[in-house]
């Protein structure tokens, strides 16, 4: 099993979640939204060998975490992994649009100079400001959008661009969320549950349940679950090659 974006320390009681995690063999990828969490959330998966820790700075909270941008650089060297960053357009943030940019921006600079990542981006009503960023930035490694949510246009250059793509149960609930699946490579694509912010049944997202996406892409690719789960698996394989040897999976 496999949930490739999620927020581990943002549950109610996260080391309980991460030995559950841990437990059940997933492989995690856990994202943070700012650099000064990183380092604690790096300690609840002490001895998880399949759990990822993410550096992060989420858009949402640019404005108010800018300040936070020299320990990003410290820590930087520590992991092969980049998320959450990018924009969010939505009103209530687009105001905050020009720290926004300013972070996004030295985020990627960061990753390019550091050899390149693999980043999970979030482009809500963002997506064509996010893809022009990365490609003013080659070198910035493997883009991963997490819950895509543009429009068929913006999807077909994201693919072009060489994006990646995160898909979780919330998003594939939607005909948009279905739609947009069904157009992504099959061998750039990754199961996440956005926990605990995602919800399933009206209460947040576990981790595991990052795979109830088979089910739907069973459907969506008209194959077995088997061969749906081995290319998946497939996929994070390329991706912990694509990590570097430092991050193997």
């Amino acid at each position: 099993m496999i949930d490739f974006h999620c927020h581990l320390d943002l549950y109610p009681d996260p080391h309980a979640v991460a030995r559950a995690c841990a437990e059940k063999g997933l492989y995690v990828l856990s994202v943070t939204t700012t650099p000064s969490a990183w380092s604690g959330t790096s300690a609840l998966t002490r001895g998880a060998s399949r759990i990822r820790t993410a550096l992060g700075i989420h858009p949402q909270l640019a404005h108010q975490r800018k300040g936070e941008m020299a320990i990003f650089e410290r820590l930087i060297p520590e992991t092969r992994y980049v998320g959450e960053i990018g924009l969010d357009g939505t009103p209530e943030f687009k105001r905050h649009w020009e720290d926004q940019m300013l972070v996004y921006g030295r985020a990627l600079d960061m990753c390019r100079a550091a050899g390149g990542r693999v980043l999970s981006i979030h482009s809500r009503r963002a997506v064509t400001p996010v893809l022009d960023e990365l490609q003013a930035r080659p070198g910035v490694g493997t883009p991963i959008l997490h819950w895509f949510s543009g429009s068929n246009r913006e999807l077909a250059r994201a693919i072009e661009v060489g994006c990646w793509f995160s898909v979780g149960p919330a998003m594939l609930r939607g005909d948009k969320g279905r739609e947009l699946t069904k157009r992504m490579p099959k061998d750039r694509l990754l199961p996440e549950s956005d926990g605990p912010f995602a919800q399933i049944d009206g209460r947040a997202a576990w981790p595991w349940e990052a795979g109830n996406v088979i089910s739907e892409l069973e459907k969506l690719w008209a194959q077995p679950a088997a061969e749906v789960e081995l290319q998946l698996m497939e996929n994070l394989s390329r991706v912990g090659r694509l990590a570097g040897p430092a991050s193997a999976t």
